[in-house]
């Protein structure tokens, strides 16, 4: 018995820019927040990463004979406009253009992210990056370029990458504010630039190309409540709306809940804004939502003083984030493995948006080496993968408009903290934190697997 996909659906698989290229300031690209954050001893950086810069076509072949119908990517910003200036970078664009041009001569559809997570360090530098409205313009600048001039080959855009980590993670974004309470509020700050920004975006691409898509990526908040207790469902309640719906009701409706309006307002974090603000808000929406998801969370009624001591994002006087006893954890894992939460968060967002939905990111990141034959048997990942593919045939029933599949990652990357310990990677990059040789490529089993659902347009 076979679970059959739509004809149409897009089975992909995704990377980013900064934890895949390489190429360190070779090309003219200039330099992004990422490869001047703190890495620790001992870890790999950005300067070669998988070395797809050198790779790329290579592993174009190595996607054509998976049979990948989409291939999510992303532009590196500081390789297309490397300083303020904001003049277009020709060697930049020329990269980009024969990556692009090589997947379309083998059927695989550019699905192009123009944001993920690294910002250009030279804005930080020259103005704050996000936390100016300056940033506005230069986003939407560079996303002109970019619409321009790969019109017609690139049909689907995203405009930002998990804007929940984008504007939460202070190594990525150049905020580096000691004060909590201060660093709340400039996360708030950047995340309204980020979502103006973003709709200035939705406006130009249908000036530009109307045939085109476009809509964000979320990191999707699945949140259960540890008891059924009132108090702990209302924990769970609030967290999901304010680390994923906050964003995307912004993204959709270009307006905060009533809700969220409230409690920013109380707690003095409602951001700074101008009269036209509105009608950049209000004047354009997203064609589809993209959804990442690894792992849900639990929350709990909260008790004792706010925890600065966590990630920003987690940082409440509404609840406590907290472990689940019921589910299964690994080495990387360790907020627990639950397939089901990708269809319970799913059909949330279906159901507040109605809007069609592709899962960008979802897979399962291990420590792992080819054994004495050269062989990578990941058999937890195929587990894993196949257990979230069949709650996407749940929803595929349900009658929810799913797009496509878009598994991370591609090959193995560059983790922004645990450099190659922690590989995501149907592909594997031969590579060490200290020696990067020459990065070569084996499969893996879960890239034979995936060949065969692919062929078959389905899972058993």
């Amino acid at each position: 018995m076979m679970y059959q996909s739509p004809d149409h659906f897009l089975w992909g698989a995704s990377t980013s820019a900064f934890q895949v290229e390489g190429g360190y300031q070779e090309g003219g690209r200039g330099l992004a927040t990422t490869d001047v954050q703190k890495i620790p001893e001992g870890r790999a950086d950005t300067k070669v990463a998988a070395d797809h810069y050198h790779h790329w076509r290579e592993d174009v072949q190595l996607m054509a004979e998976l049979g990948l119908k989409t291939y999510r990517m992303s532009f590196s910003w500081s390789r297309i406009m490397p300083d303020e200036t904001l003049t277009p970078n020709k060697e930049g664009l020329a990269f980009y253009d024969h990556l692009i041009d090589a997947l379309l001569e083998n059927g695989i559809e550019p699905f192009v992210t123009l944001y993920h997570f690294e910002c250009p360090q030279a804005l930080v530098d020259a103005f704050g990056g996000w936390k100016s409205r300056k940033m506005i313009d230069a986003y939407t600048a560079y996303a002109k370029v970019c619409f321009h001039h790969f019109k017609g080959r690139v049909k689907k855009w995203v405009t930002v990458n998990e804007q929940l980590i984008a504007v939460a993670a202070g190594n990525l974004n150049g905020n580096h504010e000691k004060d909590p309470f201060l660093n709340l509020k400039n996360m708030y700050q950047m995340s309204y630039h980020v979502s103006l920004a973003e709709h200035q975006a939705f406006s130009l691409l249908k000036q530009i190309d109307a045939e085109a898509m476009i809509g964000p990526v979320c990191a999707m908040q699945v949140v259960y409540p540890l008891t059924s207790k009132s108090e702990d469902v209302e924990a769970a309640w609030q967290a999901e709306e304010m680390m994923e719906f906050y964003m995307l009701d912004m993204s959709v409706r270009g307006a905060y809940s009533p809700f969220v309006t409230s409690y920013l307002k109380a707690h003095d974090l409602y951001p700074q804004t101008e009269k036209e603000d509105e009608f950049i808000l209000k004047g354009s929406s997203p064609d589809f939502i993209g959804i990442n998801y690894y792992f849900s969370i639990c929350a709990k009624q909260k008790t004792g003083p706010v925890n600065y001591n966590q990630p920003p994002f987690w940082v409440s006087d509404l609840y406590d984030v907290c472990d689940n006893p019921y589910l299964k954890k690994t080495e990387w894992m360790n907020m627990g493995i639950d397939p089901e939460g990708l269809r319970t968060g799913m059909e949330k967002v279906y159901q507040r948006y109605q809007l069609p939905m592709i899962i960008t990111e979802n897979g399962m990141a291990v420590s792992e080496t080819p054994d004495e034959a050269g062989v990578i048997d990941d058999h937890y990942r195929i587990e894993y993968l196949h257990a979230h593919l069949e709650q996407i045939y749940r929803m595929l029933q349900e009658g929810i408009d799913i797009m496509g599949y878009c598994p991370w990652s591609f090959v193995d990357v560059l983790s922004s903290h645990q450099g190659f310990a922690k590989r995501y990677g149907l592909v594997y990059v031969d590579r060490t934190e200290t020696d990067p040789k020459q990065c070569s490529r084996i499969r893996k089993n879960s890239y034979y697997w995936y060949q065969n659902v692919i062929r078959h347009n389905g899972i058993e």
